[in-house]
Order: structure tokens, then sequence, then C-alpha cells
């Protein structure tokens, strides 16, 4: 049965795009990629087992989540056949915090260590 996942993705560069590419290729049943940058989102169709996308998604980008998964939608209407526009779910999506507050961060290829500092020196500390 042919099946449509969407993925919310964290992409912030094109290796990240291209490794995530690649990864849920090599899955068997797939028909169709869609990568969307600008969105973040990862539309997969095909008989692919959902998931197993989601696994090799999170294999390769660690941030992913599930937006939809369902029947691919039907194909498009004649012109002459106007429906009213779809209302758009009033809620957005939760990215993961892994790095987001890190300015042109990539979470996959540009780890970052963090060391916590006290604001002051400790004083109370004395070596002999």
């Amino acid at each position: 049965m042919v099946q449509r996942t969407v993925l919310k993705v964290l992409l912030s560069c094109e290796k990240c795009k291209k490794k995530l590419l690649k990864s849920v290729s090599s899955l068997q049943g797939v028909d169709k990629i869609e990568i969307d940058a600008a969105k973040g989102t990862l539309t997969v169709t095909g008989d692919a087992d959902p998931y197993e996308i989601i696994l090799q998604a999170r294999k390769a980008i660690k941030c992913v989540e599930v937006v939809t998964i369902g029947p691919p939608p039907p194909a498009p209407k004649k012109e002459d056949e106007k429906k009213p526009p779809e209302k758009k779910p009033d809620h957005e999506f939760h990215i993961c915090s892994c790095n987001m507050s890190l300015p042109n961060t990539c979470v996959v290829c540009q780890p970052w260590a963090v060391v916590h500092m006290p604001p002051e020196p400790c004083t109370t500390c004395t070596i002999m």
C-alpha cells in the first residue's frame, strides 16, 4: 500500500541534506523523496514502512519529528473545479533543542562543547 510520510527535519547545511537523502533512499519501496529545506520537511512516498523511514532519518539527522503518515494526496483536479482554501492548524511544531540557540551551527557537522564557568572566581578555595 502506497503511503506518504512527512517528517519535520533540521537541515542546516547541504551536507546534512545529502546525508539524509542517501540514508532514506537506500530503503526498499521508496518511490519519491522530496526535501524542502525552507520549510524543513522531508516527504517520502512509496511502499516503504514509515517506521523504517523514521529510523533511517534519525540515523542521518538527530532532530526528526513526525508530521503526518497516511495515503498520498489524490491527483490534482481540473482548474475548473475550485474548492475553498483549507484552514491551517494553529499549532507549530517543536524542533528539539539540540544546539538550536547557537547561530550557524550544524548539529551533525559541527559539534560544540559547552563549558559552564561560574560568573566569579571562587574565593573560598585555596591551594597551598
